[in-house]
């Protein structure tokens, strides 16, 4: 097919391809429902006139963390006048005047001037107004360990969690949501004192979940009969391999844009195999760049042997190398498990009971090319 035949071709598969998109809220939104229980809970005092439960939100990439927020403060919002949610990226916003610009956008409809007005003004607008309204403040602060890659950090989180000292009757809440799971929270002490969180964890999807999203959104995002379950199921399994959600929900899309692009009316599975080659080395690049300098160090001792290396051995070299205890070493390696770059086998062969084997996912040729 001509590149102006795929541009101006104008029968499409797709149904809203915007079901694919990164920031699609699904209508139907299920196997988080403890989570959103909890977060629930959290909030529930501050309905009431209290104040609500400081909460972490820990999950991997993919597992339904922000959606369920989004949900939980959509219907909260729905359910009540006295609770203002706001949900900030953490991405996107890391200053005092930053976050309560958005802070200050929920409550008044939009954002203070960026320039010739003082943080102080904005701050004690925001508090003066919950003050008097009577209105409780939940911040959810998204991808949280952006925020305290800088030096506002435990000034946000004072300014949020004392602000009762000073305006009487505002109650705040923060929900910290965590994606990197070996990062560790830096508060000065006198924000410790009042951020004591609970805990709500999100556990990897397993593979009937991750089926079922997928054909939901598949339902949502193409024409009747276009992809059949024994696709979705083969999309399932690539993205249950890689452990990452996104993986699969982008699979459906490339899949169907190579299936549209061949003039096919259904997605087959040579379009999938495709759509799997494009995205494979694109997926790798990013994980690799996102190590820190420990765990690629790991990564270059596993590609320069060439035999399978067990727990031990790999241990003796990488501290060597990198001089860390024990304990360092099983967290980096518990991490590239987690992302799914290397695999662990026990063996049974260990002087003091089981072994373990680690084996790289990808060849150490396809690792090389991400410059590493």
């Amino acid at each position: 097919m001509a590149i102006e035949d795929i541009l101006m071709f104008d029968e499409t598969i797709f149904n809203d391809i915007n079901a694919f998109n990164p920031d699609y809220m699904p209508p139907n939104y299920n196997f988080r429902d403890s989570q959103m229980e909890g977060m629930a809970m959290a909030i529930r005092p501050a309905i009431r006139g209290g104040r609500p439960t400081n909460s972490v939100i820990l999950g991997s990439c993919a597992t339904g963390k922000t959606t369920a927020i989004k949900k939980v403060f959509e219907l909260v919002e729905k359910t009540t006048d006295k609770v203002v949610c706001v949900y900030i990226n953490c991405q996107l916003h890391t200053t005092r005047f930053g976050i309560f610009s958005q802070i200050h956008k929920k409550i008044f409809g939009h954002q203070p001037p960026e320039t010739g007005v003082p943080f102080s003004r904005v701050y004690e607008k925001v508090m003066d107004k919950l003050s008097s309204d009577g209105k409780s403040l939940i911040v959810a602060f998204d991808d949280v360990n952006y925020l305290f890659q800088t030096p506002h950090a435990n000034k946000v989180f004072y300014d949020i969690l004392r602000a009762y000292e000073e305006y009487e009757g505002v109650r705040t809440g923060i929900f910290a949501i965590l994606s990197d799971l070996e990062f560790r929270f830096a508060l000065d002490k006198n924000v410790n004192t009042v951020f004591i969180p609970q805990d709500i964890v999100f556990p990897p999807y397993n593979y009937s979940e991750i089926f079922s999203i997928l054909k939901d959104r598949a339902k949502a995002g193409f024409f009747p009969g276009v992809v059949s379950d024994e696709i979705i199921e083969e999309i399932a399994n690539q993205t249950y391999e890689v452990g990452d959600l996104r993986v699969g929900i982008d699979l459906l899309r490339v899949s169907g844009n190579i299936a549209e692009s061949n003039a096919s009316r259904t997605i087959e599975l040579e379009h999938v195999e495709e759509a799997v080659a494009k995205q494979g080395s694109v997926n790798l690049m990013e994980t690799i760049n996102s190590l820190n300098d420990l765990e690629k160090t790991m990564i270059k001792v596993l590609i320069d042997r060439d035999e399978v290396v067990t727990a031990g051995a790999l241990s003796k070299e990488f501290k060597e190398q990198a001089g860390v205890s024990y304990a360092t070493f099983n967290r980096t390696l518990e991490k590239l498990e987690f992302l799914r770059l290397v695999d662990t086998r026990y063996t049974g062969k260990g002087v003091r009971g089981n072994s373990r084997e680690i084996i790289l996912r990808f060849s150490p040729e396809d690792i090389k090319r991400c410059n590493l």
